[in-house]
């Protein structure tokens, strides 16, 4: 593991400057004047407090969003005009990914050099591809009879309650606001208890960027009681959630409960890895260690469950554990770290629980398995084999930097295990052998297939799941679609006896 030390030596860490909710243009304490700790993965330590909302400050939320939406300019501006607003918000965040990099750091554990380069401009250029495709939403035209004419209009579907984890805040923000607000949606936006900072900024943005007062409302707080509240709020017109399985089946049940309104789940993850015989070794370590261990393993898409085929087993094992021992741990300030802390205490003593689950139930624990360091929550990259498919590791998601490891002989018996999952978020596929490849990619039940690749994102991409893994699409058109709907509006032709 990487010396900690004081993360001041690599960047100046800045000052945090928002923790009031954002509503209707403005920052405001909760009602109830109740605030949480947010606490620094690095150091087990507060880093400030952050106002948490209730049901009645998710009231005023809803409320200024609505009338932004019923009365005001955002969904009656020209697509165009929304674009304008919206490239000049991607400008703001692109000057400042520094700042935003390091409150990711400081609440998340992410990399800070990876968040200046990849992270924020990455949100950035998705407000840039959204802004673009917000003049483009067109309807058709339809000759329905002789006697009748119709055109359709996709209108923005109205306020909308978006709801993301805590893995990747700034990313996260920049796939779901995006999308809805390029097709004039308003938004209360609730991002996860442990990572408020980004978005709380983020808000700041949107005032200098010149959204119009309720088109965007960030309120921090708990699932339990502002995402519960957003889930179930009359006045929502629709869901989109991020997180687990678990968590989505209660925000469906809630909008179900009120008022039926849309909902669009993206949710847990057990993605498979399958490396062919052919495969080169070396490369297939790399893409099979960056595939769990990128981002601490918090990756809903993670290769976790990696399948190498009994020709090449014996070198990919050996190759796998010398690599993971070089992998650097440490302080995500530190240029040279290539893994931080987990994101909280949570979910640190979480994944230490599924490695103890993994060695009694006579796993191998090939390398890793502990904590490290002497504060905050960092754990080593671990790797099991020996490792069965009904094994507790093997079937629930971890979310940590936890590779299970098995040997498949036949490409049926590798895909038949690779289905066997209730989740279907992601998959890959190591081969050089296009029969294989092409195959295999069309009988994966999941969202997505990386072919000698993995984590290969783009915005213009859709990603989202089967299964347990839920439904709706994330970045791409599609995700647009999300927030749109479909009105149909008839006339008679004249003359027609409909007159």
């Amino acid at each position: 593991m990487a010396s900690i030390g004081n993360s001041e030596s690599y960047v100046k860490i800045p000052k945090i400057k928002f923790t009031k909710l954002f509503i209707n243009g403005e920052f405001v304490d909760a009602i109830s004047g109740k605030t949480f700790d947010t606490i620094d993965p690095r150091t087990a330590e507060v880093t400030t407090q952050i106002a948490a909302a209730d049901q009645e400050d998710v009231d005023l939320a809803v409320k200024a969003a609505r009338e932004a939406f019923d009365h005001g300019k955002w969904p009656r501006m020209s697509g165009f005009e929304r674009g304008k607003i919206m490239m000049k918000f991607a400008d703001l965040i692109e000057e400042n990914k520094e700042e935003l990099a390091a409150l990711d750091a400081i609440d998340a554990g992410k990399l800070y050099s990876l968040g200046k380069v990849f992270d924020m401009p990455e949100t950035a250029n998705t407000f840039r591809y959204f802004a673009g495709a917000a003049d483009k939403i067109h309807g058709e035209t339809l000759k329905m009879s002789r006697e009748l004419q119709a055109y359709t209009l996709r209108e923005p579907i109205g306020v909308v309650g978006l709801i993301i984890p805590w893995n990747f805040p700034s990313i996260m923000f920049g796939c779901k606001v995006a999308p809805a607000l390029a097709a004039g949606c308003t938004i209360v936006f609730k991002p996860a208890e442990q990572t408020p900072l980004s978005a709380l900024f983020f808000a700041h943005l949107s005032k200098l960027a010149g959204f119009p007062d309720g088109v965007l409302n960030v309120v921090t707080g708990f699932g339990s009681t502002a995402g519960a509240a957003i889930s179930s709020h009359m006045d929502i017109d629709k869901i989109s959630f991020t997180g687990s399985t678990a968590v989505g089946g209660l925000v469906m049940q809630a909008a179900a409960k009120s008022n039926l309104k849309s909902v669009s789940l993206e949710l847990g993850g057990k993605s498979p890895l399958l490396i062919f015989d052919d495969a080169d070794v070396d490369k297939a370590v790399e893409l099979a260690l960056k595939g769990i261990l990128f981002n601490k393993g918090e990756v809903c898409v993670a290769g976790s469950r990696v399948y190498v085929q009994e020709g090449i087993y014996d070198k990919f094992v050996m190759k796998a554990a010398e690599k993971a021992k070089t992998w650097v741990v440490g302080d995500p300030f530190d240029p040279r770290t290539r893994q931080g802390p987990q994101a909280d205490k949570k979910q640190f003593e979480k994944i230490l629980s599924y490695i103890e689950i993994g060695k009694k139930e006579g796993a191998t624990l090939l390398t890793g398995g502990k904590s490290c360091g002497e504060k905050g929550y960092y754990i080593e990259p671990t790797i099991f084999t020996d490792v069965k498919e009904e094994m507790t590791i093997v079937r629930d998601e971890i979310f940590g930097p936890v590779m299970c490891l098995m040997k498949f002989k036949t490409v049926e018996e590798a895909i038949r295990r690779a289905n066997s999952s209730k989740y279907g978020l992601a998959s890959g596929i190591v081969t050089n052998d296009l029969n294989i490849a092409n195959t295999v990619s069309r009988s994966l039940r999941a969202g997505i297939v990386w072919i000698n690749c993995y984590l290969a994102f783009d915005r213009d991409c859709p990603y989202g799941g089967y299964k347990m893994s839920g439904f709706g699409r994330e970045n791409s058109l599609h995700s647009l679609e999300e927030y749109l709907q479909i009105k149909a509006v008839v006339t008679p032709i004249f003359n027609s006896p409909w007159l």
